[in-house]
Order: structure tokens, then sequence, then C-alpha cells
């Protein structure tokens, strides 16, 4: 066999060129896409956890059981609507497997800024997970920020069948408000704001550390109280079957 003929025909043939070409992209196209799609999808989990954040906070603001005194009611069934309804926008992505939100009554009397109750859905429970921007805690000698004080499930609530001890569980002060450092919001004088905080694992599509990892996306949203709400509890009148409570102590998904 005439070897440099051989390899001289090798040098000069151009048949396998574009399937070299081929092998050789592949590759790299392949790269590119799955890091297109893994952004995109990480974008669009934001979103929707931005947007979910919103409509929760907005329809927490509205919500009540009107009295006819031009007062408005807010109930545990009304809290459990808006709730169950986040968790249903949620449910493509798993959000409340997944994740945790909670809704925060942050309400104003005079200059004393006061986290009052705070209602809670998501089974991921933890530092990552249970709220960032303060809590209703057991302590009346801490504020909402106390992380070593233990959580208030009584806050807001009358715990008695006959009379009303609600102020006796007045929530925990606030004095910044709640939110980020430089971003804190706060009540308006003699009423509330509805704050929203949704904190979710998010897992990449392409395993876990090709593109990103594994992490805890985080959303917030707030809205101010739209009617004239007593704000002295939430109310939860007698029914059949009893209305549950939706208190952080508890992680339902």
């Amino acid at each position: 066999m005439n070897m440099p003929a051989l390899f001289g025909r090798l040098a000069a043939a151009r048949s396998g060129a574009a399937l070299i070409e081929f092998a050789i992209g592949l590759p790299v196209v392949l790269t590119a896409g799955l890091w297109a799609a893994e952004l995109t999808n990480y974008a669009i989990t934001n979103q929707r956890l931005s947007q979910i954040a919103l409509a929760l906070a907005d329809n927490a603001s509205r919500v009540g059981n009107f009295t006819g005194t031009g007062v408005t009611q807010l109930r545990e069934v009304d809290i459990n609507d808006v709730l169950l309804a986040a968790k249903q926008q949620g449910a493509p992505f798993d959000l409340t497997t997944n994740g945790r939100i909670i809704l925060s009554s942050l309400e104003a009397s005079g200059s004393t800024q006061r986290i009052h109750w705070q209602r809670c859905i998501g089974a991921m429970r933890g530092a990552d997970y249970d709220s960032h921007y303060g809590r209703t805690v057991v302590s009346s000698m801490s504020n909402a920020y106390d992380a070593n004080s233990a959580y208030d499930p009584k806050a807001g609530i009358n715990t008695l069948t006959s009379g009303d001890d609600s102020a006796q569980h007045p929530g925990s002060p606030a004095p910044d408000g709640m939110g980020e450092i430089n971003a804190q919001v706060k009540a308006p004088d003699n009423s509330g704001v509805m704050f929203v905080e949704i904190n979710y694992r998010y897992t990449p599509l392409v395993g876990d550390g090709w593109f990103t990892r594994s992490k805890v996306l985080r959303s917030v949203a707030s809205f101010v109280v739209r009617d004239n709400r007593d704000y002295t509890q939430v109310y939860n009148p007698i029914t059949t079957p009893p209305t549950n409570r939706s208190t952080c102590d508890f992680y339902p998904a």
C-alpha cells in the first residue's frame, strides 16, 4: 500500500467535512440552547412569584364582610380564600409544596408600627422560608424582629367563646416597617398594609449545578388596605364546619 498516496487522498477528501463540522458544533449549540432554556425558566419563575405576591396582597387588601355600618370585618374564611387563590396560581410549579407564603397585617396606631397578625401556607420550613421581615412573637418585651422569641399564633385573635380578649394579643411592634433594608414599607396612620412574602425553592431544569444550583427565590409585595377595615381582630364567626386558622405554626402544602 502506497502510504503517501493514501494520506494524500485523505487530505484531499471533503465528503465528511459537514459531519465533522456538525460533530464539533453540536456541543456548543446544545450547551447554548440549554443555557438559554435555563435562563428563561429562571426569569419566568421569578415573574410568576412576583405576580402571585402582588395578586395576594391586592386581594387581601380588599376582602372582608361589610357590616352595613360602614366598617368591614376581615374573617378567617376571607384569608383562607385569598391564600387558596395564591396556591392555585402557583400550582403549575408546586409553589406550596416547594415554598412558603406569609401574609402579614402591618398596622399603624398613631406613630406605632405593628405586625398585628400573620397567616401562612406552604410545606417548606426553616430560616430560608419563614418570615425574614418580622413575626408576631409571644414576648411582650420583644419586637417583631427578635428571632429568638417564639411565634405567637394567637396574635389578632379573640380566644374566648364569650367576650373579647383580642386586645391581649396585639401582635408585635415593627418600628422600621417590613421589607428589605432601605426599602421598608410602613402603614399609613390608623390604617394597615397587607404585606406578602413568598420564599420558593427553585430547582434547575438541567441538573443541579450545570448552569445554576438550587436556590431560594424570594418575592415581596404590599398593598394598603382599600376599605374602612375593623383592625381590632381577625373575626371567626361560628360556622359548620368550623373555619380553621391558617396560622404560621402549621405547614400545609
